[in-house]
């Protein structure tokens, strides 16, 4: 299993900080993490939130990929019904020659009723034009012109110029929640991200040997919220409060957006200090280094993950904090899981 850690720059008006200097802090974060030995940093999308969520990958992943010499970058991930496909190829490749062969290009079809209606465009069209985006992506990086005539894009003897270090291409990961949209991915024969629910990798497994494909051959990321402090009680004190302005993000729009099984279930909760003794508290992985390697291992018992994508770094949490917490990770928990 590999390991990775989610950056969204996220920056709350409650806990604000000068934009500038808070972006100075989480690369000096993710240039930490690659010393401690970190596969992979993520870089997150969301538009039009009042915590600054980030807006522009390819544009961070670029800074990113100048900052670090080792770490694997990639986008989890970038919303392709928001991006014209060609700009977006000829990004990625900037990207990965930047890094010298270290992207990883997780693609979606996003799910936020607000973001679409903000972007006038319609929301019903998101997986056909998902899907003809990066099936023109995939040409550009794979063949010298392209001519495409498709219901969303049209282009005429487009050239990707200059192409990705990666031959032919860096890896290319489908975000997908839903059913139809795990499917999909297993088809086209993309890797799988998913994230906090039920497991999909059940049905993504299944639909790569309907679709001839090994599953060995293939790799499923998961997400799970991970922080690790000296004691129980100061990893809870630290983080609860920002975790819970995630939560409550989260809920909003997916219970709107309602893709997965779940997804419209009311908060069990109503204050931060009252997710320790609640049902959410079994999905996270919070405690000391002990407690959490212990999750873990369930994890792997209970998920099939090939890459572990920790989100550490909550909104609004001191970035210094956020950094002892990948750092007590990356030391006391990832070498068991290393062997």
């Amino acid at each position: 299993m590999r390991f990775g850690f989610m950056e969204d720059f996220r920056n709350p008006v409650k806990w604000r900080r000068p934009f500038a200097e808070f972006y100075q802090q989480i690369l000096e974060q993710i240039k930490i993490c690659e010393q401690i030995g970190y596969d992979n940093v993520w870089l997150t999308e969301h538009h039009f939130t009042d915590d600054g969520y980030n807006p522009s990958l390819m544009t961070t992943a670029a800074g990113v990929a100048t900052a670090t010499k080792q770490i694997r970058i990639g986008t989890f991930i970038v919303i392709l019904p928001y991006q014209h496909p060609v700009l977006l190829a000829e990004e990625v490749a900037n990207v990965d020659i930047l890094s010298n062969g270290r992207f990883e290009f997780g693609v979606g079809q996003g799910y936020s009723y607000h973001e679409y209606k903000a972007f006038c465009m319609e929301r019903s069209e998101r997986g056909p034009k998902t899907r003809e985006s990066i099936q023109l992506i995939e040409r550009l990086f794979n063949e010298e012109k392209v001519t495409h005539n498709g219901k969303f894009f049209k282009t005429h003897e487009a050239k990707l110029s200059p192409k990705p270090v990666q031959d032919p291409h860096p890896p290319i990961w489908i975000g997908g929640r839903g059913p139809k949209a795990v499917k999909k991915a297993a088809q086209m024969g993309f890797h799988l991200m998913a994230t906090i629910g039920p497991d999909p990798a059940p049905d993504y497994i299944s639909a790569l040997k309907e679709s001839g494909r090994n599953p060995v051959d293939y790799k499923i990321a998961q997400l799970r919220m991970v922080y690790c402090a000296d004691s129980e009680d100061q990893a809870w004190e630290e983080c609860q409060e920002h975790l819970f302005h995630l939560i409550e993000f989260y809920h909003d729009i997916l219970s709107e957006a309602n893709d997965a099984d779940g997804d419209d279930a009311p908060l069990p909760i109503s204050r931060p200090e009252d997710m320790r003794n609640s049902v959410l508290a079994d999905h996270f992985m919070i405690g000391t280094p002990e407690q959490v390697s212990e999750k873990l291992s369930q994890f792997q018992i209970d998920f099939t993950c090939t890459d572990l994508i920790m989100g550490t770094q909550f909104p609004g949490l001191n970035p210094k904090l956020g950094t002892n917490a990948l750092k007590l990770f990356g030391e006391k928990v990832m070498p068991k899981f290393r062997k």
